[in-house]
């Protein structure tokens, strides 16, 4: 191997590594300051690198964050739908864990955020409905009551799915105080 191509992989790695580095700091400084006070420059200076070296990878704060949340860095305990054999309380109680964390200090700009990134770059959204499972998951759980008699044979379960999602991105979008129930009326909007 020449040196001119040690060189190179080191590169590569170092690379890698300064990528990691600035996911890692997104992770830490989302869980201490919020995302409305998380900055490219914090980003830069917890990670050790420069600005330049982050905007080479990422056009935004919020496709950092998209990609720290991607990468399980920034929620890895995010809500999923439990299975108590109830459906309705099942939806509620994920849906209420949503509301939730949005509701928490610093919180309130992340689906923002994560619609932005989605808004910048159709693949960013595609990689976060990946990364997350909530299509997936919340799909699965839908089919398992429509097969258990909860929920009618013919419920069509992507656009409820859909509606569902798509019900609490515009609540948090409104950025107005969640009523207490909030996710009950929701839910048994979609299920009526």
């Amino acid at each position: 191997m020449s040196a001119s191509a040690g060189v190179r992989r080191r590169g590569a790695v170092r690379s890698e590594e300064a990528r990691m580095a600035i996911l890692d700091a997104t992770g830490r400084l989302f869980a201490t300051q919020g995302y409305d006070h998380l900055t490219i420059e914090g980003i830069a200076a917890e990670a050790g690198v420069s600005k330049q070296t982050i905007y080479r990878w990422w056009s935004s704060k919020s496709a950092v964050v998209a990609d720290a949340l991607i990468e399980d860095l920034l929620l890895p305990d995010h809500p999923v739908v439990p299975d108590t054999g109830d459906i309705r309380a099942d939806l509620i109680a994920w849906m209420q864990s949503l509301i939730d964390l949005v509701a928490q200090p610093g919180n309130d700009g992340l689906v923002r955020s994560l619609v932005a990134a989605a808004c910048e770059n159709p693949d960013i959204g595609t990689r976060l409905n990946d990364a997350l499972g909530i299509t997936a998951t919340v799909s699965t759980r839908i089919e398992a009551a429509v097969d258990a008699g909860q929920l009618p044979a013919d419920l069509p379960v992507t656009e409820f799915v859909r509606a569902l999602v798509g019900g609490f991105v515009l609540h948090s979008l409104e950025r107005s105080e969640p009523a207490p129930d909030v996710a009950e009326r929701l839910v048994r909007a979609l299920l009526h």
